[in-house]
């Protein structure tokens, strides 16, 4: 007889949390809060709003942006499925080769795919958003949520989460050069924030900075004459990374609220 599969803790939290969407919450787009809730993500959800699949209140909607609420009653395939949602936040650990793009040409493949192949049926309805961007061959800690609100607050500048990344780099870096990247550096862009870096191994630079320029670790590091040879972003904010390459996590909401200083809710 086939062994029944134990239901992870994590979804089991999540159950006894509900949905934990706020009253008077607002009016969303019947697109996106079919992503937001877990019923079908955005390309999905497109195609069976067009194929005449959803009803909202009684009505067949063929419109991608009509407006719904967490109450709105809605019908996919003639199956009532709930909008009301809760923030989702997971931590991905990304590998080396995969693009945090919609697509990949030159065919190796995107973040969304690899985490999409890991992810249990209870996720997998869900519209994923990355927060914030790896390079192609940078490794680590990439967090995903099917929240753009909590997208925005983690990418925002004003938030000043910081980002701690490990760089083996070519050369051996001085207490001076170090000295150099925590006081902040004149990029073509402009100066950087204070920074905090420090050696790990003689040719390993641990480097904590509180912005997310495009390259900036690997622009710091040849500005002061070590170039990377391999990085790998190990924690945001308080949240470390703590899963095997390639494999996913949700994230508790201490970690949402406490790691990340996020407080808001999906449909806020």
């Amino acid at each position: 007889m086939a062994r029944k599969q134990r239901t992870p803790r994590w979804l089991e939290a999540a159950r006894r949390r509900g949905p934990g969407v706020p009253e008077g919450a607002r009016t969303d787009w019947l697109t996106r809060a079919l992503g937001r809730a877990g019923v079908l993500p955005r390309a999905e959800a497109e195609q069976a709003i067009r194929d005449g699949r959803v009803e909202v209140d009684g009505r067949v909607q063929t419109d991608l942006f009509a407006p719904v609420r967490p109450e709105s009653r809605v019908r996919l395939d003639g199956v009532e499925r709930a909008l009301t949602s809760r923030v989702w936040a997971l931590m991905f650990h990304k590998p080396a080769g995969p693009v945090v793009h919609g697509s990949d040409p030159e065919g190796v493949g995107t973040v969304f795919e690899r985490l999409r192949a890991v992810l249990p049926p209870e996720l997998a309805g869900f519209e994923w958003y990355a927060v914030g961007r790896l390079d192609r061959d940078t490794t680590g800690l990439l967090l995903f949520s099917n929240d753009e609100q909590f997208v925005r607050h983690a990418t925002a500048p004003e938030t000043h989460l910081p980002k701690r990344y490990v760089a083996r780099v070519e050369g051996l870096p001085t207490e001076e050069t170090l000295g150099r990247l925590r006081m902040g550096l004149e990029l073509e862009d402009g100066p950087t924030r204070l920074a905090g870096a420090a050696l790990r191994e003689p040719d390993v630079v641990v480097l904590t900075l509180t912005e997310g320029r495009h390259h900036q670790v690997k622009r710091m590091l040849e500005a002061v004459r070590h170039p990377v040879l391999t990085l790998h972003r190990e924690a945001v904010g308080e949240v470390v990374l703590d899963v095997p390459e390639g494999a996913f996590r949700p994230l508790t909401d201490a970690e949402v609220a406490e790691g990340l200083g996020f407080s808001g809710a999906a449909w806020d």
